[in-house]
């Protein structure tokens, strides 16, 4: 089991939603959450400028291993279509134990 953590400027929101629907995850959760970047030579291309918040979005994804390859490869997709500074980033967390079953 895998852990994703998805962030997304709120503009994307039914890219995301769609991503993860047509990967055929089971359920995932999302919240609001404001996006702020402190020092622009750090996390380049984050968020989309320094000391400004910007209202993006937290997918939280539990996936099987079978799922994580389709998300990443359309995620990559969408960012290379992208002429925005803000893209969809994703962080995979291998889980050790859960007690999901």
């Amino acid at each position: 089991m895998k852990l994703l953590l998805i962030t997304a400027i709120e503009e994307f929101e039914k890219d995301v939603i769609n991503i993860l629907k047509n990967s055929r995850l089971k359920a995932f959760s999302y919240q609001s959450v404001k996006g702020f970047k402190n020092d622009k030579n750090e996390m380049k291309n984050w968020f989309g400028k320094d000391d400004i918040a910007v209202d993006s979005l937290l997918f939280t994804v539990f996936s099987e291993y079978n799922c994580v390859d389709s998300i990443y490869k359309n995620i990559n997709e969408f960012n290379s279509m992208q002429q925005t500074v803000p893209h969809i980033h994703i962080v995979t967390i291998n889980l050790e134990d859960e007690n999901f079953r």
